[in-house]
């Protein structure tokens, strides 16, 4: 790779206009959802929408700064950063959501320590692939690599604990389907609109679904891009990460715009006074 371009190819300053203004659409239409409902637990999936605003204007402007490791080093962790931060509002909503239908009893994973477990394990993830977004940003080949393997076992902590998470909903899915509490009974009743316009628990649950599918695609592209190296072929053509990261985490946003939790939970706070503690985020 030559030594005054880090990426190893020419970041496209077209494609990372588009996505600044798509990612800056969905964002602006999050905050502006996150501000009339009040709903805090959705805070970090906005700070991720602003991530990838601040990390694709960094990508635009590195098209003539090749060399430059700040700039490189500003968007490969911010890109990287935020599915971690879409994901620390998935694991809140679920949560939410069992307080929501009164079904604790339903899930496999208490809901006083679901919040703790899932966002602890995703700060982890955070601090690595911060830290190892950090050292990729080098001259050093021995350096970058070291930061790449940081990433690469971020990334796979990151798919464990998404998996354990998707196996949590998906049976709890299950249990209040078959044993719903009155709660998820009338909700189900009340619901409005036909097809992609109802709005119900239901729909929350498999928007988060989407979501996580989606976030997962993203993490096992990366992870196979960064095993295979700098110059590997997923590294070097710039066309792979607008497709299976930049693409993927957009609809992401947008789903969550169309299915806005809020719409069913509200701020969050009603139902959850009387629960645990750790969940007043």
């Amino acid at each position: 790779m030559n030594r005054e371009n880090l990426y190893g190819y020419n970041p496209s300053i077209a494609a990372a206009v588009i996505f600044i203004l798509l990612f800056t659409a969905t964002t602006v239409y999050h905050i502006w959802q996150l501000t009339k409902s009040r709903c805090r637990y959705f805070i970090p999936f906005v700070i991720g929408g602003i991530f990838q605003i601040i990390g694709y204007i960094c990508r635009a402007d590195a098209n003539n700064n090749l060399s430059s490791v700040t700039i490189y080093a500003i968007q490969s962790v911010l890109i990287l950063l935020a599915p971690p931060m879409y994901a620390a509002s998935v694991y809140m909503v679920l949560g939410r959501l069992v307080h929501y239908l009164n079904a604790e009893s339903l899930c496999i994973v208490r809901v006083k320590w679901m919040t703790k477990i899932f966002v602890s394990g995703d700060v982890f993830v955070f601090l690595l692939q911060a830290g190892g977004g950090g050292l990729m940003a080098s001259h050093k080949t021995s350096t970058r690599n070291t930061g790449s393997n940081v990433v690469m076992f971020g990334l796979v902590v990151q798919l464990l604990f998404f998996g354990f998470f998707v196996v949590t909903a998906a049976i709890f899915h299950f249990r209040i389907s078959k044993y719903p509490t009155t709660k998820a009974a009338s909700d189900i009743q009340r619901t409005t609109g036909q097809g992609w316009k109802q709005r119900n628990w239901k729909t929350v649950l498999l928007a988060l679904y989407a979501v996580c599918t989606l976030i997962l695609i993203r993490c096992i592209y990366r992870l196979i891009e960064y095993k295979y190296g700098y110059s590997g072929y997923l590294m070097t053509h710039e066309a792979f990460t607008y497709i299976f990261d930049a693409l993927l985490m957009f609809v992401a946003m947008v789903i969550m715009n169309v299915y806005h939790p809020a719409v069913i939970l509200g701020d969050g706070k009603s139902y959850m006074m009387h629960g645990s503690e750790g969940m007043r985020l």
